[in-house]
């Protein structure tokens, strides 16, 4: 059986956004964020059939009740119009994804005597 990719929903917690997120945009800007996230790019473009934009690494780290993870900010142009996307990954979403073959392995965590 072919394994499939989480939800859309385990991968990224939008905190705000000012056009309606489809799990089809939420993916493509999942996608962009975690290749900057890996490569520790400051900005990529994204483009489909519905969506043009940008995604930018905001390089730091956000809370939000118990969802932790990195910032990214995406100006996108949709069918609907212009609008801002704040979302963070989640790091459920990064373990998982770096427990697949195909993704680097997670930079070691300071360990800490407390």
């Amino acid at each position: 059986m072919a394994e499939q990719s989480p939800p859309y929903w385990v991968l990224i917690s939008v905190l705000f956004s000012s056009q309606p997120l489809t799990p089809s945009l939420a993916m493509t800007l999942h996608q962009a964020a975690f290749e900057l996230y890996r490569h520790g790019g400051s900005e990529q473009r994204v483009a489909g059939d519905l969506l043009t934009g940008t995604v930018r690494n905001l390089r730091q780290d956000v809370q939000m009740g118990t969802l932790v993870g990195p910032a990214f900010e995406a100006e996108i142009e949709t069918e609907r119009g212009s609008g801002t996307v704040r979302f963070l990954l989640t790091r459920q979403g990064l373990e998982m994804l770096n427990a697949q073959p195909d993704a680097p392995p997670a930079p070691p965590r300071p360990r800490y005597l407390n």
